[in-house]
């Protein structure tokens, strides 16, 4: 394997004019190897820990900790971490087709969490799964696991509540782009004798997992949103957030899809 400065001088000499083939005469290495030290010039697992925050000897936050708190409620929403091939792990986030200015949020923040790996659209019925390879998803979601999230137990690493902590509406605005929404309900009053019709907006937040309830929970009394449990017969799946002053707070911060 050659090393990065003998691959810097190979290059030096394409960028000054040489052909590829010249410079494989003059220097001894391959067109081929020259070929791909123009795509990547580092050497397959050079600098690791560097590459991911996480897997150094003095691990790190993620370089965009915004965008890794948004990507994070993407992720307890709808998105699972499985693994593929040699080592390699598949990050897959449904993203439903009515909601392309969604889709494109969850793009760039996985582009903004793993800059190397290409992210790609997996059209299915209905949606599409946004999708990344690498063999560090598991460090960057280490609540990944076997079987549904609500049948296991979910909790932040420390690191993870940090950027929560730091970046609280991105997460909120994760989780509501995920298993959320914004919906006008109606009831009617009587008004001078007469019933009239009233109109207000609402979110609610569904999920089958008490803990990612407890999250989205717990950050929405932590920006000072108020928040009510909705019970489906027997079960307190929904969240709901109505009151006036609390649904504005979540206009300016979250507002509905798009």
């Amino acid at each position: 394997m050659y090393d990065l400065d003998t691959r810097k001088r190979a290059l030096a000499l394409v960028a000054q004019g040489f052909s590829q083939n010249s410079v494989s005469k003059q220097t001894g290495i391959s067109r081929a190897a020259i070929r791909s030290w123009l795509k990547r010039i580092e050497p397959l697992g050079h600098n690791r820990g560097a590459e991911c925050p996480r897997c150094g000897d003095t691990p790190r936050l993620p370089d965009d900790p915004a965008a890794y708190s948004y990507l994070l409620g993407l992720y307890l929403g709808d998105g699972c971490v499985s693994a593929a091939k040699r080592g390699v792990y598949s990050l897959r986030i449904a993203c439903a087709d009515a909601w392309p200015g969604l889709i494109d949020a969850c793009v760039k923040a996985v582009q903004r969490a793993r800059p190397v790996n290409k992210v790609c659209r997996v059209q299915s019925q209905g949606c599409q799964y946004v999708t990344s390879f690498s063999k560090h998803w598991p460090c960057f979601f280490p609540q990944h696991g076997p079987g549904k999230k609500h049948q296991r137990k979910i909790t932040l690493e420390a690191w993870q509540q940090q950027i929560v902590d730091a970046h609280p509406w991105e997460f909120i605005r994760g989780l509501i782009h995920s298993d959320g929404c914004r919906v006008i309900n109606w009831t009617s009053r009587l008004v001078g004798g007469e019933r009239k019709r009233y109109e207000y907006p609402r979110y609610f937040f569904t999920n089958k997992s008490d803990d990612i309830r407890r999250l989205f929970s717990d950050t929405l009394t932590a920006v000072g949103v108020e928040w009510t449990t909705l019970a489906r017969g027997s079960d307190p799946f929904n969240i709901s957030v109505a009151r006036r002053a609390s649904v504005a707070l979540m206009d300016a911060h979250v507002g509905p899809k798009y």
